[in-house]
């Protein structure tokens, strides 16, 4: 019996259209699709929806319809490959609300009735964050502890249960030349192609 192909769902986190990270989106697609994978994508600025919560998880939220098809390729997916920039040490405020209105308790957790523990909906889901930056790589590592890439692989993606994480970061991108530029999109489209 033959392995079904992988389903992969590409969810591009910049706002900004022409942003490198939409050039590194494409690139991990055109290497995806050299495989026998199914690939979709989710461009976070495409979607239409208020990114605030005014009353936290208290109150139950109705969500927009572009979320809510969000969420449906989520669980379509195998893999999730989330690719944005490094702002302020973290994520865009568009993919943090994002974030917040999607992986919503039900969804991606549930808590247990009178425990501290909860059940992690997203199981059997591996991810890998592309994310870029105007930091060296080794100083966000090293001198700030790279908030963002923990705060997205344990207390989110692996909060859901959501595992392996891995992570690239590609950086600094500011005073990258167009050959520097050239090499982080072959290196992205070469994961596409590992499915990684």
């Amino acid at each position: 019996m033959s392995q079904r192909p992988p389903k992969v769902l590409i969810i591009q986190g910049n706002p900004d259209p022409n942003s490198l990270c939409q050039a590194l989106a494409e690139a991990y697609n055109q290497g995806a699709q050299k495989t026998n994978a199914e690939v979709r994508e989710i461009k976070i600025r495409d979607i239409e929806f208020n990114p605030n919560l005014p009353f936290g998880y208290k109150q139950e939220l109705e969500l927009e319809e572009g979320l809510i098809e969000a969420q449906r390729m989520i669980q379509w997916a195998d893999h999730l490959v989330f690719i944005y920039p490094t702002w302020w040490g973290t994520m865009p405020a568009l993919m943090k609300g994002f974030v917040d209105k999607v992986f919503v308790p039900g969804f991606g957790f549930k808590y247990r009735k009178g425990s501290v523990w909860w059940d992690k909906l997203l199981k059997g889901k591996s991810a890998r964050l592309i994310v870029t930056m105007d930091t060296p790589p080794w100083y966000f590592r090293l001198v700030y502890g790279q908030p963002g890439h923990r705060a997205m692989k344990r207390t989110i993606l692996g909060f859901c249960g959501v595992k392996p994480v891995r992570i690239s970061s590609i950086g600094p991108v500011k005073p990258s030349k167009k050959a520097k530029r050239m090499g982080w999109l072959n290196r992205v489209e070469r994961l596409g192609q590992g499915l990684a």
